[in-house]
């Protein structure tokens, strides 16, 4: 397989703002099906949906694709706080399904389609395909194509040119085949301002993902990982994530530096109503919007209170927010997967040409 290109020219350079970035809006999408989530799931995801939208408008805007059908549905459950808008869909997954926001230079928005396809062809998509052009099109923004085949749960950055991403993922024959870790780095960088990528090896074939990175790591800012810890010796995770701690604590970032990692170790109960072998028990799927942090509980007290405490240490200026959204989390979930932001056009321009600032002394200094 050759190189893939991005439509984005060379004159244009786009980068991806970090998380923690000022917010126009929240995406969501109320799409769970019971073809996917079955009867007795689907009423409890539903009302995770809306915790998780009406938690966000306490801090910002959230706009919630819907199908027809379910409208009414869905204003019963979020309220009159959340901006409905329909679109046909195939399921919930907003941080993979809708486009990746991005700003050039003048702080212009653009919105890059990473070319959904179900994590590898496991779900039916063919809806779920076409909703980063739907999203890119309703904020009214330029879409940014690209032939490389991704999702926004395996791409952090900390939008200084540094980015964390699994291999499991991305390196995988089922999106990727036969591309090379150079070859996705050079597509890669111009589309999401990058300089560095601090690849993890993931784990293939566990979880309908291949190992997103945003269950394993996160930026807090520029130098500053959460990393989660699975303490059960018996879980496929535990020694993933062992050795992703021990080479993130040996990385450094795009600006040379050694990165300060903040381990949030997982629950070692979960409460039983959901409980299922997908659950998703762990803590870096939290959501950092404008003022706030939205995050997960899962009823182990000590587990709930130590994490609550990290992301307040690292967090001290947005106020957390521990919701319980077990129903998602049986599908392998978070708040994070559920969500996707759009920063504010026209704010993103100074950070950018920081961003290009340090990266001509970097090219200057090698």
């Amino acid at each position: 397989m050759n190189s893939p290109a991005p439509v984005a020219s060379d004159r244009q350079r786009w980068r991806m703002p970090d998380e923690s970035h000022q917010h126009e809006r929240t995406w969501m999408a109320f799409g769970a099906s019971q073809a996917i989530w079955g009867r007795t799931l689907l009423p409890e995801v539903q009302r995770n949906l809306a915790t998780i939208a009406r938690t966000i408008a306490r801090f910002e805007p959230v706009t919630m694709l819907v199908r027809e059908a379910e409208q009414d549905l869905a204003r019963s459950l979020v309220g009159q706080e959340v901006e409905l808008v329909v679109s046909p869909l195939d399921d919930l997954w907003m941080r993979d399904t809708s486009s990746i926001f991005v700003a050039g230079a003048d702080g212009r928005l653009g919105a890059v389609d990473f070319n959904f396809n179900g994590w590898g062809e496991k779900q039916a998509h063919a809806l779920d395909a076409a909703v980063a052009g739907f999203v890119a099109q309703q904020a009214g923004v330029e879409l940014i194509n690209t032939s490389l085949v991704l999702e926004g749960g395996c791409i952090e950055v900390d939008g200084a040119g540094t980015a964390i991403i699994t291999e499991s993922c991305v390196l995988n024959d089922n999106r990727n085949p036969g591309l090379s870790k150079a070859q996705l780095e050079d597509a890669l960088f111009p589309l999401l301002g990058l300089e560095k990528v601090i690849w993890l090896p993931g784990i293939r074939g566990m979880d309908i993902t291949d190992g997103h990175t945003d269950f394993y790591a996160r930026f807090a800012r520029p130098g500053v990982v959460l990393a989660g810890y699975d303490p059960d010796p018996e879980s496929y995770d535990h020694e993933v994530t062992k050795e992703h701690l021990a080479m993130l604590r040996a990385a450094t970032d795009a600006q040379g530096r050694a990165l300060e990692v903040v381990v949030l170790e997982g629950p070692t109960t979960i409460r039983d109503q959901y409980a299922s072998d997908d659950f998703a028990a762990g803590y870096i799927g939290f959501y950092v919007c404008n003022g706030g942090i939205v995050a997960q509980e899962f009823g182990d007290a000590q587990a709930d209170a130590a994490a609550l405490q990290a992301l307040q240490t690292v967090f001290p200026d947005r106020e957390v927010v521990q919701v319980n959204v077990d129903g998602i989390a049986a599908g392998g979930g978070s708040v994070h997967c559920a969500t996707q932001q759009q920063p504010i056009a026209g704010q993103t321009g100074n950070h950018f040409n920081l961003y290009l600032s340090l990266l001509a002394k970097q090219v200057a200094n090698k």
